[in-house]
């Protein structure tokens, strides 16, 4: 969601806005904070082995295990994840490495030489780490002899898998591990990524590259914002404006819907999912309604404000909200994420029709057994909290929509996805078109940070974490993927340190950090993108 789709209805220019966000960016989005980045927990020690994010504690020791082609990734018997997982990470470690390691396998003793274990320990806990470290943390210990893995649940031993292969990738053989043990844990339950493919068709490649990815520098939630459409329609008619949805389903009564340059069937979907769940990164979906709904209208006209000459949905007559409900019945048994993102901004309509249908959507969704999430636009479409499902995870994008100190204050679970911060808009003259401020990512902001005297305090419970975003206004602009890719690149690794930790690396500055992250590179076996900043 980005300021200027609603500022072309009710208020100033788009080049207007445009000045307001070059000055923020020339001042380094300077204006008042309540607080710098700040680290919830002191983070790791220097010394470290080379990981990003940053390993949280360690301990070395003498020696380094050496890896071989006897070199065997091996799981508890009868755990039928973690034994994908190893065949994995055993191809991954072949690609790293250039070594052909022994097949992956089972085992219910001690570990044996030339071994590295992965096992789930549901009663391993940190007191430092608490419930972040029992969701997502592990202890990972490398001993000449044998490397073991151990986490609470799943996520952690995919998590020290990454910083097993980063390490591999900095150390100057590419086969050796320094002796020592890494406990590993994030400050924050949330760290994502959001790609607009309604405005732009991107590849299943590219989109099985980027949960590698973001799994790579432990990002745990990829959103698909998966409809919009083109801001200001062609001379002013929404027939000839660009929009998509992209999800086909083969059931006859959907026929039509799925844009016709780009969609995503169920085959496809569920591959999407089984690459994600093995590489614990989760997929939260996102179909925007009421507004930014033109695909919807084109498919339904009377449901559409204006006799359909709108991308907006017209919520006085019922049959948009059972629309949508029928909508979200048919496609979310697709989704297995827990958490289902619809929409509900910037919409223009009046403020009780919005709330009724603000209401009902949750409900519904909590009905299909999800947890809803919709973008914070509470302070601009009117009225207040009052009446207002407070269940709804908010998304705080825009201090002037709904900002966070509002979102608290209502009491609201939410996440950092700030527009001023967070936005990238590829090639516009607003809203980084270029690419996120890396320097002040890195030297200011962390997830509890919001511009203009919005921040709210480091580790508060109903801030869930922090996603970025890429937004693809421009549906007319020459660019591809890949050239998003290459916007996205530069940020990863700084944003990557930021949400896990809430604090730059230890005894790292900016260009040094940004040294590392290009060394890493972007993990092993990917289809379509590439490292372009090494």
């Amino acid at each position: 969601m980005t300021e200027n789709e609603t500022f072309h209805r009710t208020g100033p220019s788009r080049r207007a806005l445009t000045a307001g966000f070059a000055a923020l960016a020339a001042g380094g989005l300077g204006g008042p904070l309540a607080g710098r980045a700040t680290a919830a927990t002191p983070p790791g020690p220097a010394g470290a082995p080379t990981v990003v994010p940053a390993l949280r504690e360690w301990t070395g020791a003498q020696g380094t295990f050496e890896v071989t082609p006897a070199t065997r990734v091996v799981v508890p018997h009868g755990d039928a994840r973690l034994l994908a997982l190893a065949r994995a990470f055993t191809t991954e470690l072949e690609e790293t490495t250039g070594l052909r390691l022994r097949r992956p396998g089972s085992a219910g003793h001690r570990p044996r030489a030339g071994e590295i274990t992965l096992a789930v320990d549901p009663s391993d806990h940190h007191p430092r780490g608490g419930e972040r470290y029992r969701d997502e943390g592990s202890r990972l210990t490398v001993t000449p002899r044998h490397v073991s893995v151990t986490g609470p649940a799943y996520a952690g031993v995919v998590w020290a898998t990454r910083s097993l292969l980063q390490i591999l990738t900095g150390s100057p053989r590419g086969d050796a591990l320094p002796a020592g043990t890494a406990v590993d844990w994030p400050a924050y339950a949330r760290r994502g990524f959001m790609l607009d493919v309604g405005r732009r068709w991107f590849s299943p490649a590219f989109l099985r590259d980027y949960i590698r990815v973001l799994s790579w520098y432990k990002f745990n939630d990829f959103q698909i914002h998966l409809n919009d459409n083109e801001i200001e329609p062609p001379d002013g008619d929404w027939s000839r404006a660009q929009c998509a949805f992209r999800l086909a389903s083969d059931d006859p009564a959907w026929a039509g819907l799925a844009a016709a340059d780009g969609s995503f069937d169920r085959a496809t979907w569920d591959g999407f999912e089984d690459l994600a769940a093995l590489h614990a990164v989760r997929l939260t979906p996102e179909i925007d309604a009421p507004a930014h709904s033109l695909a919807f209208v084109r498919f339904r006209p009377d449901i559409g404000l204006d006799g359909g000459a709108s991308d907006h949905l017209d919520l006085a007559n019922p049959a948009a909200t059972a629309f949508m409900k029928d909508l979200f019945t048919h496609f979310t048994p697709w989704f297995r994420s827990p958490v289902v993102h619809y929409g509900a901004d910037e919409y223009g309509g009046p403020v009780e029709q919005y709330r009724g249908y603000f209401n009902a959507m949750a409900a519904h969704l909590r009905g299909l057994g999800k947890q809803p999430a919709a973008w914070g636009s509470l302070g601009r479409i009117g009225g207040t909290a009052d009446g207002y499902d407070k269940s709804v995870r908010m998304y705080s994008w825009s201090n002037g929509w709904y900002g966070p100190r509002a979102i608290r204050k209502d009491g609201f679970e939410y996440l950092n996805i700030n527009d001023a911060t967070l936005y990238i808009v590829p090639f516009a003259d607003y809203y980084h078109g270029d690419g996120l401020d890396g320097r002040y990512l890195y030297d200011e902001w962390a997830p509890h940070v919001f511009p203009d005297g919005q921040s709210v305090p480091p580790g508060d419970p109903a801030l869930h974490g922090a996603l970025f975003a890429v937004w693809n206004d421009l549906v007319h602009e020459d660019y591809d993927e890949l050239d998003v890719h290459g916007l996205v690149e530069g940020t990863l690794g700084v944003l990557a340190q930021k949400m896990w930790a809430a604090a730059p690396a230890p005894g790292t500055g900016y260009d040094a950090f940004q040294e590392r992250v290009a060394a890493l590179g972007l993990g092993p076996g990917l289809e379509r993108v590439r490292n372009t900043s090494g």
